[in-house]
């Protein structure tokens, strides 16, 4: 700990940095997702015992197995934490008290009128309260809007009746997961920490510390909070940018992809961000809205970013539509034509199908008379969502099914998928992910998108 805070032995605050600095700290960490999972298995590997919570049951039971239920990890993967002594996969409240630090890695979903859904937070942090005890450390590590950890979340933990910085301590510290990312681990993915207080700060970087091989501190929760609404919006605000600017160059006769490849040969002022069918993910279509929601409250409303919500949310409608006129230019009317949607997954190589463009490029087909399938390698179903109700199982993707559809869509560009088998046998091709430009000399009229 930082000799700048002096701790008073056998305080609660002395007794958790000792566990935490021995690493014989017990850890639960509350919903074992895409962001969980991979954080309990780096605690695990540093030392802590982990307590795997989650209230879904087939998640538990998959991990008692040792089987994987996120298709990217691999089962190797899952086994070096599900089969380990340190570690205890549950779906009963009552082990979060036997944690010294839990951390909450809940879902921030959208409302239906693009509002924060802090449900998961609430909840979450009512179970936590009513096992609170001395000697624990509360991190939130889902996105937010800044205030949430202090304004939302601890006036819960303090229905306990126990003081925030004497008793117990909270922090935030955003995940930055990146599914599907190969090289680089949870564990050299750099930590940003605040606490709402200085005890908080201190034990929660030197918890981190322990597994993470860079810890940034930060003066405040709220800076946390802000600085991954950050991350974020600037993805969005630049792929709102290029988006836009596909529609343009598209009806100037402009390959915006060219465009691009050109830009980026400069070596600085510019970074280069890809067009597409739109936005997927758990945080760039979500988090920016946040963020606009917490500037309204604050009176102040942010244009830019709603702008850019706007535009990345219209991209389905731009793809179904240059599917449209390219079925038109054959002589085909949508209405009645067979398309076969290649990718359902939000990015390339994984099963992730969080915010999907796909679902909403689906729709809108099936909606003016299309008929839809789909292939995706790591998603054999289309799995149950919120806002969508699709009953598709993926097709085998072969000349016989490239032949008979009037076009394939390529939604999202899996390295598992044969392009030069869809250049050949299939008749029109609309690529929304420059997934055929490496194709040579395709027999498929190809129409980017």
């Amino acid at each position: 700990m930082s000799t700048s805070l002096q701790l008073e032995p056998g305080s609660p605050a002395a007794i958790l940095a000792d566990r935490i600095e021995k690493s014989v700290a017990t850890v639960a960490v509350i919903g074992m997702g895409y962001v969980g999972f991979p954080l309990a298995r780096a605690l695990h590997e540093v030392g802590y015992r982990v307590i795997g919570f989650d209230i879904d049951d087939r998640k538990i039971e998959m991990m008692q197995r040792g089987e994987s239920y996120l298709g990217h990890l691999g089962q190797d993967y899952f086994r070096s934490l599900t089969e380990g002594e340190r570690f205890s996969p549950t779906n009963d409240p009552e082990r979060i008290a036997d944690a010294d630090v839990v951390i909450l890695c809940v879902p921030t979903p959208l409302g239906p009128h693009q509002e924060p859904d802090l449900s998961y937070v609430i909840d979450s942090t009512r179970l936590v309260a009513k096992r609170l005890r001395p000697g624990q450390l509360i991190v939130l590590e889902s996105t937010t809007y800044p205030g949430t950890t202090r304004d939302e979340m601890l006036p819960i933990l303090e229905e306990s009746g126990l003081q925030s910085g004497k008793d117990f301590f909270v922090a935030f510290s955003p995940e930055r997961e990146d599914p599907g990312r190969v090289g680089v681990t949870t564990a050299q993915i750099p930590k940003l920490v605040g606490g709402l207080d200085e005890p908080s700060t201190r034990l929660a970087v030197t918890f981190y510390s322990n597994a993470i091989a860079q810890v940034h501190e930060v003066s405040s929760a709220e800076v946390a909070e802000a600085a991954k609404i950050l991350e974020n919006v600037y993805r969005a605000v630049n792929i709102a940018l290029v988006n836009e600017l596909k529609v343009v160059f598209d009806r100037l006769g402009i390959d915006v992809w060219e465009v691009v490849a050109a830009a980026a040969t400069k070596p600085f002022g510019f970074q280069a961000f890809y067009p597409g069918p739109g936005l997927g993910g758990h945080c760039i279509p979500i988090d920016p809205f946040y963020l606009a929601w917490r500037a309204k409250q604050a009176g102040h409303p942010t244009r830019f970013i709603e702008l850019a919500g706007e535009i990345n949310s219209g991209m389905p409608r731009v793809v179904v539509e240059r599917v449209a006129e390219a079925l038109n230019e054959d002589g085909m009317a949508l209405n009645g034509a067979k398309v076969l949607v290649s990718g359902i997954a939000y990015k390339p190589d994984i099963d992730d199908i969080r915010e999907t463009p796909a679902a909403s490029i689906i729709e809108m087909l099936q909606e003016q008379g299309a008929e839809v399938s789909y292939h995706d390698p790591h998603c054999p179903t289309f799995p149950e969502m919120k806002k969508h109700d699709l009953d598709l199982a993926s097709v085998d993707m072969n000349p016989a099914t490239l032949q008979s559809a009037n076009c394939v869509l390529i939604v999202t560009d899996h390295a598992a998928v044969d392009y030069a088998m869809i250049g050949e046998h299939a008749n029109l091709v609309v690529d929304t992910r420059n997934a055929m430009a490496n194709v040579v000399d395709p027999k498929a009229r190809v129409i980017k998108a």
